[in-house]
């Protein structure tokens, strides 16, 4: 039974019979009932007041008695001031248990032919260096973000773009030439993606000493400090052979592509083991290398049809300081393209790959600007979703401390913190005694779901618009708002099941007079309100409602589980619905934490 649809259907009824007027189910504001007073659902009767001519309180009387008239799903009510309490009929309860019960994906919509086609772009690694944590929090807010839109009816492509051009990338390139004296990730035993970050650390490493080195010669010449520090900037000899490099990759190469060819497939084999060891992956990715040519064409065209100008240096430039902003740079003088204009050429591919009907890019709050000149000159170039694109922007997320801290000694690597989130799952999980009667192969599994539970769950919960500050002690906790809180909670309804299922009972649907007590209610009422986070986080572009939702939702279950048995109920009726109260339980917390990438264990 759908209980707030009935009620307001009900409501609509109830004006048109007792005031002779026809309300839109839109004026119908039915909300959850404050903790202070009783009841379950609470109507806001103000609205009718016009058609009523009465007080407030005289109308919710009125409607009140009405509903627990003609209304099954309304067993009493009360009234306080404009406020119509309402208290639900068991019965509609356990016909909304026995609904919850018969959908696996209760709260969620599936797609059809007609639904919308969503793009979600995330993760824009630099194949100059592997992941680090702020590539974490980018990775599981496009991940979850893909889930939430697929769970509120939408076809969704998740989609990656890589940035494999440009003086990063040859700086790694002539490092690894200079000093690498062929070692490969099969030589050193290292992933590729940080044996290449090893080789644009030592280019910076050498860049600087070569700064300094020109800089006191310039200043000895009796220039100033700042332009001396310019000038050895621009005059280095290693920044000037890297930006020969690139200039030999734009212009094709043989063996400075075979090279950057070679370099790239390394990086990409470690990325790919890194993007599986959290649980992300992609429908389609795109390269920045193949985007700026089309890029280029697309700004081209837009100034054949004066979209855009040239000025006087060879330049190309959008003017948008009718919109309130300046003026754009697309092509340099030179030619070649900026991010910009390789944001639009990506655009133009994808939109020729896919019938795009909503385009959402999850990348940080350092881009604001960027996303909001990119939307206008998508727009401007013809895309149908360009005005409406959704910057998904996202804080910063750091450590409290350095003792994670990466090879560089800067950031915060993303294979190191994933090993040592496992490792620390291990050793709590040890130290509890959760790991009693398990073969090694288990322990290393749970250990595994644990670790990254407690990981993507403390980044998840937080506000994404927010800064945060992630701490491995705090986020593997078995008590609190935590990952492993909510996945113990979920082992222990499964060990439950486990027990039911030995003595044969049958889980089907539950009498619709059996009784319930109030904690019941309040659980069957949650697990509804799970389709209510869904929608929400997918309007509000927000996997923090959903991880909110699942830790209310636990924190519930486990306080009834305090008060009441479940196998050792008082009688077969309350044990059977109180079974099939903690089926549904777990199965909605399975479901929410999966829209968060988040694995359950089935013992702990």
């Amino acid at each position: 039974m759908d209980i707030e649809s009935t009620i307001c259907g009900a409501v609509v009824k109830a004006v048109k019979e007792l005031y002779g007027q026809d309300v839109p189910a839109k004026m119908i504001q039915l909300q959850k009932t404050k903790e202070a007073f009783e009841g379950n659902l609470t109507l806001v009767v103000f609205p009718f007041l016009k058609a009523s001519r009465k007080k407030p309180e005289d109308t919710a009387q009125d409607i009140g008695l009405y509903l627990q008239q003609y209304c099954e799903a309304v067993e009493r009510f009360n009234v306080v001031k404009g406020f119509l309490n309402l208290i639900v009929a068991k019965g509609a309860w356990l016909s909304l248990l026995n609904d919850i019960n018969a959908d696996e994906k209760f709260g969620e919509k599936k797609s059809t032919g007609d639904s919308p086609l969503v793009m979600v772009e995330y993760s824009s690694p630099n194949t100059n260096k592997p992941l680090h944590l702020g590539h974490v929090r980018n990775n599981l807010l496009g991940w979850s973000l893909s889930k939430i839109m697929e769970a509120n009816g939408n076809k969704v492509v998740k989609t990656n773009i890589v940035n494999d051009r440009g003086i990063h990338i040859c700086k790694s390139m002539l490092a690894w030439q200079k000093w690498g004296d062929g070692e490969t990730p099969e030589s050193s035993g290292k992933k590729g993606d940080h044996l290449i970050g090893d080789y644009y650390v030592a280019f910076d490493k050498h860049y600087r000493e070569e700064c300094a080195a020109l800089k006191a010669q310039y200043v000895t010449d009796g220039l100033d400090e700042d332009k001396a520090e310019e000038k050895a900037k621009s005059e280095a000899p290693l920044i000037k052979e890297a930006h020969e490099m690139l200039v030999k990759w734009e212009q094709g190469d043989k063996e400075v592509r075979a090279l950057w060819e070679k370099m790239n497939s390394w990086v990409y084999a470690g990325f790919d083991e890194t993007y599986q060891a959290l649980g992300v992956s992609f429908d389609k990715i795109y390269y920045e290398s193949n985007t700026y040519l089309e890029g280029k064409k697309k700004v081209e065209e837009g100034l054949a049809k004066g979209l855009f100008f040239r000025k006087e240096d060879g330049s190309v430039w959008a003017d948008l300081t009718r919109e309130g902003l300046d003026q754009k740079l697309l092509i340099r003088s030179d030619g070649t393209s900026v991010y910009m204009t390789q944001d639009i050429g990506t655009a133009e591919m994808r939109f020729n790959d896919y019938p795009i009907d909503k385009m959402i890019y999850v990348v940080g709050n350092e881009q604001n600007y960027h996303f909001q000149v990119l939307s206008l000159l998508l727009d401007r170039l013809g895309f149908k979703w360009g005005k409406d694109l959704v910057h998904f922007s996202y804080g910063m997320v750091e450590l409290p401390n350095g003792k994670m801290k990466s090879r560089e000694g800067t950031v915060v690597d993303a294979d190191d913190l994933i090993a040592t989130m496992i490792d620390d799952a291990r050793k709590t999980s040890d130290e509890l005694g959760k790991f009693k009667d398990m073969t090694e192969t288990e322990k290393q599994e749970i250990a595994r779901i644990v670790g990254l539970g407690a990981l993507k769950y403390f980044i998840l919960k937080v506000d994404a618009r927010k800064n945060m500050l992630f701490n491995p002690e705090e986020s593997i906790d078995f008590n609190g708002n935590t990952g492993p809180f909510i996945q113990y909670t979920y082992a222990r309804i499964r060990s439950i099941m486990r027990k039911a299922a030995e003595q044969g009972l049958n889980l089907g649907p539950v009498a619709t007079d059996a009784p319930l007590n109030d904690k019941e209610v309040e659980l069957i009422q949650k697990m509804n309100e799970f389709g209510v986070a869904v929608a929400d986080a997918g309007e509000n572009y927000n996997p923090a409602g959903i991880a909110n939702y699942c830790y209310d939702l636990t924190k519930l279950f486990n306080q009834f589980y305090h008060d009441y048995s479940i196998l050792s109920a008082g009688t077969e009726t309350e044990k059977l619905t109180r079974l099939v109260i903690a089926k549904n339980v777990a199965k909605t917390i399975k479901n929410g934490m999966e829209l968060l990438g988040i694995e359950v264990p089935e013992r702990m």
